[in-house]
């Protein structure tokens, strides 16, 4: 019988052992440093809330998680957003995304024109896209340096650079495209604008009404720390032995096998799927090759949750939140009105907000106590919505270096890595959140690819 380690029960660790479990000839062993499961992911109920303490939701397009949770019979539980209107806090102000904008990129006349999150000169800049020739094919390039050319400083840091930076949290003058989001490139060679291309893959209306727009994003009733415990008790009931408060001290390579020693104990496996952060590995290995690993960024970001009266809160927009362009002076990147986005997750004449703090290069998250970050996150609030009195109750989460940076560059050095610890590594697999994508859905699809290289 094939044994096969798992490190670490985030939500790769666990899918992995999930997918692994498919097949009866396999004895897995999860280790998990913590005592829980779900890694970032913790979900925290109170007095009828149901509050998301650290991933909120995932982008409903990616399958994976919700064919997974399908898997496990927690189909029914999925829950969609409500939707409404984008909001950028920009030039002092709450303005609404231009209608039609795809992550910023323009794909209306009438309303880009319009918009006040854009100068006069940044439109035309703008509008030269639909002339501008690709840029000669190239390996790698910076977000930041991509839409510069195409589109213009104004477009950038007022309507993409805000959108985009909350999900990988990396300075976007040295995010990596082609890490990120590639199809932007393919989109400019198949098209010759980003323009023409957003405008050519739009979904085409058919003239008849088709009811209320669907959210973009999954959650579940229970929250999704639910998801957590299910995909945890499945594997538990198919035999994986999940260990928990067990940290994995050392990796030795023995021959075809590799020798684990966890809280002083050693066991062989034939193989091993490390799922952890990527700062651990060199705890286990001191190859070169692996040196990126030592060198590679992890930003801290921290969220702010404040429970209020609904009548404290003056918000009749319709929308669910708004994200900051970085041109303002503010220490919070985003807030989501949580209780107009997902109504699940609030009781009746209850509001609640989730700001997010913490951006590349500063140290809010590392330097600052709870109650100072609550009170700059508040400071920073005032300033744009109309709040009144005290929150009921604050809950700060800090995620230090969560957020791994990828950087230009990255899915060829990724590449690299893969392919030296296929030559000198065979039985172990390198992969989650560090690798080829952040959202809850790229990391059940790394952790499906791992099993399926195992099985192989």
């Amino acid at each position: 019988m094939k044994k096969v380690a798992i490190i670490g029960a985030g939500i790769t660790g666990l899918s992995a052992a999930y997918y692994l479990s498919k097949h009866d000839d396999i004895e897995i062993d999860l280790f998990e440093k913590e005592n829980r499961a779900g890694g970032k992911i913790r979900t925290h109920r109170r007095d009828g809330y149901t509050i998301e303490l650290g991933p909120e939701s995932y982008l409903a397009r990616k399958t994976a998680m919700t064919e997974l949770a399908e898997e496990i019979g927690m189909g029914d539980e999925l829950v969609r957003n409500s939707t409404g209107q984008s909001y950028i806090y920009s030039n002092n102000k709450l303005s609404a995304l231009p209608k039609g904008a795809v992550l910023g990129v323009p794909t209306e006349l009438g309303p880009f024109l319009t918009t006040d999150l854009v100068s006069a000169g940044g439109k035309l800049t703008a509008g030269l896209d639909l002339f501008k020739k690709p840029a000669p094919l190239y390996t790698d390039v910076s977000v930041g340096g991509f839409f510069r050319r195409r589109l213009g400083d104004d477009v950038l840091e007022n309507m993409i650079e805000p959108l985009l930076s909350g999900i990988y949290a990396t300075n976007i003058d040295e995010l990596s495209l082609m890490s990120t989001f590639p199809y932007f490139k393919e989109r400019e060679e198949k098209y010759g604008s980003l323009i023409k291309g957003a405008i050519a893959e739009k979904p085409k209306s058919t003239g008849k009404p088709t009811g209320k727009k669907q959210g973009q994003f999954l959650q579940f009733e229970n929250g999704l720390q639910s998801f957590v415990d299910q995909l945890l008790k499945v594997n538990t009931e198919r035999g994986v032995n999940a260990r928990f408060e067990s940290d994995v001290e050392s990796i030795d390579k023995k021959d075809a096998a590799y020798t684990l020693r966890v809280n002083g104990e050693t066991k062989i496996y034939d193989n091993i799927i490390i799922t952890t952060p990527h700062f651990q590995y060199k705890r286990w290995f001191d190859d070169l090759p692996l040196e990126y690993f030592k060198h590679m960024g992890a930003t801290s970001v921290a969220t702010v949750v404040m429970g209020f009266d609904e009548d404290q809160v003056k918000n009749d927009i319709d929308g669910t939140g708004f994200v900051v362009s970085r041109r303002m002076d503010t220490s919070i990147t985003a807030c989501t009105w949580t209780n107009k986005k997902w109504k699940h997750s609030t009781p009746d004449g209850k509001a609640l907000l989730r700001a997010y703090v913490g951006r590349p290069g500063d140290f809010i998250v590392e330097e600052k106590n709870d109650d100072e970050i609550v009170r700059l996150a508040r400071k920073d609030l005032d300033k744009i919505m109309d709040l009144e009195g005290d929150p009921e109750f604050t809950i700060v989460t800090k995620l230090k270096h969560s957020m791994p940076q990828y950087k230009v560059g990255h899915k060829s050095r990724i590449d690299a890595i893969r392919k030296y610890m296929e030559e000198h590594y065979p039985g172990i697999r390198l992969t989650g959140a560090s690798h080829y994508g952040v959202g809850l859905p790229d990391c059940v699809n790394q952790a499906r690819d791992a099993v399926d290289s195992i099985i192989k």
